[in-house]
C-alpha cells in the first residue's frame, strides 16, 4: 500500500525565465518571451511527483496576484493544492540564459516576512491534516527574518504526528530542524561541515560527519549531495554512493528537489535505500537536461533510473 505525502513550502515563489543573446550592461535587451512555472522547494518536489505518477498534498503560502499565478499553474499541473493565504505578496524568481555563451543568471528574491499570527496559524493549520501524511517533505528556504525556531516547531509537530519527516533546508532554518531529529537530512558537503562545526570538510570527512549527526538521533538517513559526482547515503548499517550518469547540463535549477521527490517516490512503495538512491540521482540527473527552471521528462528518469541501477 503507497504511503501518504504532504510538501511544505513557506518560502514559495513563481519562476520567470527567458532567454537573450549576448547579455550587456546598461544596454536594453530584447528577450525571448518569458515562461512561468510554479517554484520553491517543496512544491518542485509535488510537481515532480505528480510526475513520477505519486500524489501528494501541497501546502504552501499564497499572497496576492503572484499568489493566486503560483496556485493557477499548479492546479494545470494537476497537483492537489492546500495554500494558506498570507498578507504578503509571494516572491517571483528571475533565470534568464545567454544563449550567447550558453551560460545562466539566476535572480533570487527574498520572500517577506511571515507574522507571528501567520506563522502561528500556519502550524494549526498543518495539524490539521486529517488524515496525517506518513512522510511530510519539508524543503526550501524560510522568508527574510523568520524566526528558525519556528522550523523546529513544524518539525516537532509532525513528528509528534508519526510522520517520517524528509528536510531539505539551509542556514538556521537547517540547524533548527536536525535538532528535532528527522527521518531523513539531505545537506551538501558544505551545509554537512556546518552541522558538524567545522569550516569544511574533505572528502574523507563526510563519512564521520554523516554518521556523527547519525547517532546523535538528528537524522536516520543522511544524503550527501555531491553535485555532478553523485550522492552518498549514510544509514547506521549502510554506506551507499553512487555517481551521477553523464548528461548534457541545461541547468541546474530544481535539481535538488528532483532529487528528493525520486527519493521519495520510492520510499512511499517501501523500496530500499539503494534504489532511494538510485532514482534521487535519475531524478536530479535528469531536471539538469531541461531548459530554464523545468523539471524533469519521465522518460529521461527511466532511461537514466536504468543505466545508474545496472552499474
Amino acid at each position: 500500500m503507497k504511503k501518504s505525502v504532504l510538501t511544505i513550502t513557506l518560502n514559495p515563489s513563481v519562476d520567470k525565465s527567458s532567454s537573450v543573446s549576448n547579455i550587456i550592461p546598461e544596454k536594453k535587451l530584447r528577450c525571448n518571451p518569458p515562461k512561468y512555472e510554479a517554484g520553491g522547494g517543496g512544491i518542485n518536489v509535488s510537481r515532480a511527483l505528480k510526475r513520477l505518477g505519486v500524489n501528494s498534498d501541497a501546502f504552501f503560502t499564497s499572497g496576492g496576484r503572484t499568489g493566486k499565478l503560483l496556485e493557477s499553474l499548479l492546479q494545470d499541473e494537476q497537483v492537489n493544492i492546500r495554500p494558506f493565504y498570507v498578507t504578503a505578496e509571494t516572491r517571483e524568481n528571475f533565470t534568464v540564459l545567454d544563449t550567447s555563451n550558453n551560460k545562466q543568471y539566476r535572480f533570487g528574491f527574498p520572500g517577506e516576512l511571515l507574522t507571528k499570527e501567520e506563522q502561528n496559524e500556519i502550524l494549526n493549520r498543518v495539524e490539521e491534516v486529517n488524515p496525517f501524511p506518513d512522510f511530510v517533505v519539508i524543503s526550501g528556504s524560510l522568508p527574510a527574518e523568520t524566526d528558525p525556531n519556528f522550523m523546529k516547531q513544524l518539525v516537532n509537530m509532525c513528528k509528534s504526528k508519526g510522520s517520517k519527516v524528509v528536510i531539505d533546508t539551509s542556514g538556521e532554518a537547517l540547524k533548527t530542524a536536525v535538532e528535532e531529529g528527522v527521518f531523513i537530512l539531505k545537506p551538501n558537503i558544505g551545509e554537512l561541515a556546518i552541522l558538524v562545526g567545522k569550516d569544511k570538510l574533505e572528502e574523507d570527512d563526510v563519512d564521520q560527519a554523516a554518521q556523527l549527526i547519525i547517532s546523535q538521533g538528528k537524522a536516520e538517513v543522511v544524503v550527501v549531495s555531491l553535485g555532478s559526482q553523485g550522492a552518498v547515503l549514510f544509514s547506521a548499517n549502510e554506506k551507499i554512493k553512487i555517481e551521477a550518469p553523464p548528461v548534457e547540463v541545461k541547468s541546474t535549477v530544481g535539481a535538488g528537489d528532483s532529487m528528493v521527490a525520486g527519493m521519495v517516490s520510492v520510499l512511499v512503495k517501501g523500496g530500499d535505500y539503494k534504489k532511494v538512491l538510485s532514482m534521487g540521482i535519475a531524478c536530479g540527473s535528469a531536471t539538469t537536461m531541461a531548459e530554464g527552471t523545468g523539471l524533469f521528462i519521465k522518460e529521461n528518469v527511466e532511461r537514466l533510473f536504468d543505466e545508474i541501477w545496472k552499474l
